[in-house]
């Protein structure tokens, strides 16, 4: 198995052992503003392909490779990390089953998160998260 290969098993394996829906459970004293860390995945069907990377979302500084960073922060703050509650985009999309299955995983404002939904095609999924899974 390729380097690659090893490190997307590994991934998807730590995402599955997530529980399918979990809304961020606040810890003691957690700070509004304290800074977000999470690791977002994209994968294809039964896993033939695999994206994933690091959003951070500071209270004043975004960070990380997602293209459109700010945004999808914006999204967050807005569910209040709820990945369930984001706003919902009216697009036309195909009834075609591909489906696509997404994960967030890691810290929000000082509370740990771990999210997981299988969408039937990336435009259905586009349209239920926004900006958040869209790189």
């Amino acid at each position: 198995m390729r380097p690659l290969a090893i490190a997307a098993t590994a991934l998807i394996a730590l995402a599955s052992a997530a529980p399918a829906t979990a809304a961020p459970v606040p810890g003691p004293g957690t700070p509004h503003n304290a800074q977000s860390r999470l690791f977002l995945s994209v994968s294809g069907d039964q896993d033939t392909w695999i994206r994933g990377l690091l959003l951070r979302c500071a209270p004043r500084v975004v960070a990380g490779h997602h293209p459109y960073a700010t945004q999808a922060c914006a999204a967050l703050d807005a569910a209040h990390g709820d990945l369930g509650a984001l706003p919902v985009e009216r697009r036309m999309c195909m009834h075609r089953y591909s489906p696509v299955t997404v994960s967030a995983t890691g810290v929000y404002q000082g509370r740990v998160l771990a999210w997981r939904k299988t969408f039937p095609n990336a435009c259905a999924m586009e349209a239920a998260t926004g900006y958040v899974f869209r790189f």
